[in-house]
């Protein structure tokens, strides 16, 4: 670990998490590990807070392929991005410096949104409506129609982010060893006149996903990007795929993702 000896911290600036911190920074310093003040010198991002916090670290430190990512919870917490514990920090100080970790490679997707903007996602991306009334879709695999869609919105998942929103509106889990896309309907609406394929489906790492958003007053759709939402002006086209980026995080080698996948659910 000689090359991965500068830290960098992402969390909340809250009394009580900087109190706990502070004895993890001494002990850092002592074990010759140097915290830095901006994630660009950094070598190791640190998130303090639980899956939604880092999420955040990988956002606002634009998803850097050139560093590892380590996520520590509260004691309360779970995590699944997370496999260290802050009242337990000598024993993640200890497992870096003794190689008792494995590296991690999650995907990442791409959402263009009008030709334009691009955006990076390692959970998942959701476009809902914004009004009350159903959104419509017409959803293109490869640039072929596969269906109209009418309901809430839809998800798309990378395998890491299935067991997140995608699960809770009952999309399957995925293996994160499985490089895909998951999309998965939200209250779609089916009838005699109105037809989806109703359940979630997979879609293969070479896949495009692309979602045109008919203008029937759901111009201004909420567009959520992991755990951030945008309101974003006209949509009229988003267009998804597995990016090229792969998140690099560090694990225990006992502790899978299905071993948190069974500790967090099970």
């Amino acid at each position: 670990m000689d090359n991965r000896s500068n830290l960098f911290f992402y969390y909340k600036k809250d009394k009580e998490i900087i109190k706990k911190l502070e004895p993890l920074f001494k002990y850092i310093k002592n074990q010759g590990f140097q915290i830095v003040e901006e994630p660009k010198d950094a070598n190791i991002v640190i998130s303090v807070g639980g899956d939604g916090e880092f999420l955040q670290a990988v956002r606002h430190t634009n998803f850097r392929q050139d560093c590892l990512y380590v996520g520590i919870t509260h004691a309360d917490e779970l995590g699944l991005y997370c496999d260290f514990n802050i009242d337990q920090y000598d024993e993640m100080v200890e497992s870096m410096k003794n190689n008792s970790i494995e590296v991690r490679r999650f995907p990442v997707i791409d959402v263009t949104i009008n030709g334009q903007s691009t955006f990076h996602c390692l959970n998942e991306a959701a476009i809902r409506s914004a009004i009350i009334k159903t959104i419509v879709m017409d959803v293109f695999i490869d640039d072929n129609h596969f269906e109209r869609f009418r309901g809430d919105g839809l998800i798309v998942a990378t395998p890491t982010g299935s067991t997140g929103y995608n699960k809770s509106t009952s999309g399957a889990v995925i293996d994160p060893k499985i490089p895909c896309l998951q999309v998965t309907e939200l209250a779609s609406l089916n009838n005699n006149r109105y037809r989806t394929l109703g359940s979630s489906f997979v879609l293969n790492q070479d896949r495009t996903l692309r979602l045109e958003v008919i203008q029937d007053g759901n111009d201004y759709p909420i567009v959520g990007l992991d755990n951030e939402a945008y309101s974003i002006r006209n949509i009229q086209t988003l267009t998804i795929q597995l990016s090229d980026k792969r998140i690099k995080t560090v694990k225990l080698k006992n502790n899978s993702f299905w071993d948190r996948v069974q500790r967090t659910f099970l």
